[in-house]
């Protein structure tokens, strides 16, 4: 694929537009962990908005720590990249993407995402996580414009996977909240919207927590629905955009876990897309926990082992990723 620059150790300074006052950039802890990173579209995203937003990476709350970042305004959509290899671990010969929440408002990849592609990484998958564009910039593709980066995103690494010896049929999509809505489309949508079309893009098995579903009711994620609903045009309507709306036959399997006790994204979201793997005949598996909240990652808060990753990776080898 032409245009592609891809390489074994870029460093992602040139991807962040801002340093935080009270520390240390994310950049600056990225580039030291061995996290690489790849620019999606070396000469530019397409569909510019009028005014172009100014990047930035934010802490996510005033108190948290330093490397607790968010990214807000995205402009240089990119992939952050940690190898088996970088961790001593022999390669799988799979790849997983990953795909972090954030309400469509911001991307939300910091500590908990360093910590889940360095997780991954130890099982030996070649683990990519996307800094993707917000459907409320007013760029052309309006609310596609997150699925466009998406798509990008499997196509690198489905060509490294070719050049690096791995898989290309062997990828995996993980997405959590509004990045669970994201992935569900992704593996879902076969349409390409990338201007580049040279290569297809095909989920092996599709992992979702806590994902944003429903756009409409007592249960839609109401953020989610304000940003996605600002690029809309009148011929589209929202419904058409929450992730069980393109559930169809060639859906890959997916697991599906979610907290009874989240307030963020009602468990009405998970059911309801579960409700809809089942009457599509989508290989599907959903696991419920009482308690848990929004946004658990791979270990609980007090640092012990979260249920969700061995059962996801069982589901992942039986699907053959």
């Amino acid at each position: 694929m032409t245009g592609l620059n891809i390489t074994r150790r870029q460093t992602v300074a040139g991807f962040l537009a801002s340093s935080l006052a009270s520390g240390p950039s994310l950049a600056a802890l990225r580039s030291a962990d061995g996290i690489a990173a790849i620019d999606l579209w070396p000469t530019g995203a397409p569909g510019a908005p009028a005014i172009m937003p100014v990047e930035m990476e934010i802490p996510r709350s005033p108190s948290g720590p330093v490397d607790d970042t968010a990214f807000v305004h995205v402009t240089k959509p990119c992939l952050y990249r940690c190898d088996p290899e970088d961790l001593g671990v022999t390669p799988n010969g799979a790849s997983i993407l990953l795909i972090p929440g954030g309400g469509y408002v911001r991307v939300a990849i910091g500590q908990g995402g360093r910590a889940l592609l360095k997780a991954f990484a130890a099982k030996g998958y070649a683990s990519f996580m996307l800094k993707y564009r917000l459907p409320g910039d007013r760029w052309q593709a309006g609310p596609d414009a997150p699925l466009q980066d998406a798509q990008r995103a499997m196509q690198v690494i489905i060509a490294e996977a070719t050049t690096r010896g791995r898989n290309p049929a062997r990828i995996a999509v993980w997405g959590g909240s509004a990045g669970g809505h994201l992935a569900c489309r992704l593996a879902s949508v076969q349409q390409l919207i990338t201007p580049l079309q040279t290569l297809q893009i095909k989920a092996k098995a599709v992992l979702l927590l806590y994902p944003v579903n429903l756009l409409s009711g007592p249960y839609a994620h109401a953020g989610s629905v304000n940003e996605l609903s600002k690029g809309l045009t009148k011929k589209t309507p929202l419904a058409d955009y929450s992730a069980e709306a393109v559930i169809g036959p060639n859906m890959p399997p997916v697991f599906l876990t979610h907290a009874l006790d989240d307030k963020v994204v009602p468990v009405e979201n998970s059911l309801s897309l579960y409700s809809k793997l089942r009457a599509h005949r989508i290989p599907s598996e959903m696991h419920l926990i009482e308690n848990g909240g929004h946004g658990f990652g791979w270990t609980q808060a007090d640092g012990t082992a979260a249920a969700w990753p061995e059962q996801a990776l069982a589901f992942l080898q039986r699907h053959g990723v």
